[in-house]
């Protein structure tokens, strides 16, 4: 077999769409068990000094249009889904608390949502490599789990994190520094090199200029090239070349101002919760079930904001150095799941469009506000939200550049949603309160884009199996934030990761199996 960079005409073992989280992983695994692997990337290719703390300058964002309807129309954009080799991972908030053992088993244990085909256990086992090969900062003592260890100390809170903690504490509630996928101390990455310490700049959500927050461009990826495997940025996917039996032989993409083909044995589809089942919609692929698009999640995002008299100056310092735990399952909420409590730093031009577009914000007010920008502080939630058919994405009659359909996604909270929304707001104004905060108030908000393509037991209720394979199309997998079928508490990416590592070892010990 031949090393990268591989020809058009080579078949190589497999073909990578997407280079985040779901797909980053995966590709390292793949090419370190010596397959030959291309990733093909939508987005360009970075260097840490590349990025910029300033909000508006930074271009590691999907800022192509999404159409976004329902009662409760989601934000896109930069709050959700990145373009750059490294994906999402290029301005995520680095917010990485585990998965709960019973949100896995919503549906047995409350009679709603879904459950995963997958055990906890497993999945942990793989959460746990992954923290071990990114670095990741915590507690020494974590409240909610004796048994969980961090690598590296917590890095220093930010203001909202010390207020939120004093409001916490008042309250009887517990709270503790939050698990971060950074690195509080200098790191040697394997086939990157030195990634030095966070140094506390607050502009995680506009790439990371010293590597200290983990992102698939400064770990995972590097490996996978040091073994082998060949990353093609600025590659947009439009389609398959299919066999007559179904099955997929080449990726056609667009580079360079040109259309290429890359031939193949398997497809890994890691495009994200909207790219992923719109690339198969527009295709009119791998959906029998008629799954493709359903069951969107977006995680009820709450936020609660207040004006101190002390300087709080949220720009400063990690922004969600502080979580708790202690609504994961709030009994008097009326609800199935529950929900996180993290702190905030939020930079001064996504402050006013929150404030506009989650408060119903503008003119005199808005200005007023953003005056008291330094006296200012936050607190937010990550929120179970159920999945329902009716919240779905579909195709829009608008094409873009590549005349694909754009996708619309129709979005609405129903109870769950609500009671969750009404019970966290109860809590953290109580919180700000007792932390001394005055003009409080909350702003709606929902995060991550979740489901679309979800993973299930049989082809009829699921668009792929509990290893990521497609029902419908065998040498077919998708591995990101789409095939949740359920979204969980926590923060998608570092099960998005763990999942990619699970999913190339069934896939690799499928193979094993096929050619004994």
């Amino acid at each position: 077999m031949s090393r990268a960079p591989y020809s058009h005409q080579e078949v190589v073992d497999a073909v990578v769409i997407g280079t985040g989280a779901g797909g980053a992983p995966l590709t390292a695994r793949l090419a370190k068990a010596g397959l030959s692997v291309v990733a093909l990337e939508a987005g360009r290719s970075f260097v840490p000094d590349d990025h910029v703390a300033d909000e508006l300058a930074a271009d590691i964002y999907w800022m192509e249009e999404r159409l976004s309807g329902g009662a409760d129309p989601t934000a896109f954009g930069s709050n959700n889904s990145g373009m750059g080799v490294g994906g999402s991972t290029l301005h995520w908030g680095a917010f990485c608390p585990r998965p709960d053992a019973r949100d896995l088993r919503l549906k047995s244990l409350t009679g709603q949502g879904a459950d995963w085909p997958i055990p906890h256990a497993d999945l942990i086992a793989y959460v746990e490599e992954v923290e071990v090969f990114t670095g990741v900062s915590g507690p020494a003592d974590y409240p909610w789990d004796a048994s969980r260890r961090y690598a590296y100390p917590p890095v220093p809170r930010n203001a909202s994190a010390d207020a939120m903690a004093r409001g916490c504490e008042a309250m009887g509630i517990t709270a503790t520094d939050a698990p971060a996928a950074l690195v509080s101390r200098d790191r040697d990455q394997p086939y990157w090199g030195q990634r030095q310490a966070c140094v506390n700049c607050g502009t995680c959500h506009q790439g990371c200029r010293n590597a200290a927050k983990t992102s698939m461009d400064t770990s995972y990826l590097p490996f996978a090239v040091a073994h082998g495997a060949e990353v093609r940025s600025q590659a947009r996917v439009l389609s398959f070349d299919l066999d007559h039996e179904g099955r997929i032989t080449g990726v056609v993409y667009h580079q360079d101002g040109e259309e290429r083909r890359q031939r193949c044995r398997t497809v890994f589809l890691c495009a994200g919760g909207v790219e992923s089942p719109r690339l198969l919609l527009n295709l009119g692929l791998a959906n029998s079930s008629g799954q493709v698009g359903r069951n969107f999640m977006a995680h009820v995002a709450t936020q609660v904001w207040g004006r101190f008299d002390d300087e709080m100056r949220m720009n400063r310092g990690y922004p969600s150095s502080l979580i708790t735990e202690d609504m994961m399952r709030p009994a008097e909420a009326g609800c199935a799941g529950g929900y996180l409590i993290q702190s905030l730093g939020v930079l001064p031009v996504n402050l006013a469009t929150q404030l506009a577009r989650g408060a119903g914000m503008w003119g005199a007010r808005l200005q007023s506000l953003l005056h008291q920008y330094n006296h200012m502080a936050g607190i937010g939630i990550n929120g179970e939200c159920l999945p329902h058919p009716d919240n779905r994405l579909t195709l829009s009659d608008e094409t873009d550049a590549f005349g694909h359909r754009k996708a619309r996604i129709d979005f609405s909270y129903h109870e769950n949603e609500r009671a969750i929304d009404r019970h966290s707001r109860q809590v953290m104004t109580a919180i700000w309160e007792a932390a001394g905060a005055q003009d409080i108030f909350a702003i709606d908000r929902s995060a991550h884009t979740i489901g679309t393509c979800r993973m299930g037991e049989n082809g009829d209720e699921a668009v792929v199996d509990a290893d990521g394979r497609s029902f419908d199309i065998t040498n077919l997998w998708i591995c990101d934030n789409s095939i949740f079928p359920s979204a969980l508490a926590a923060n998608p990416a570092l099960t998005i990761m763990a999942l990619s590592l699970r999913t190339a070892d069934r896939f690799l010990a499928l193979s094993k199996a096929r050619a004994a």
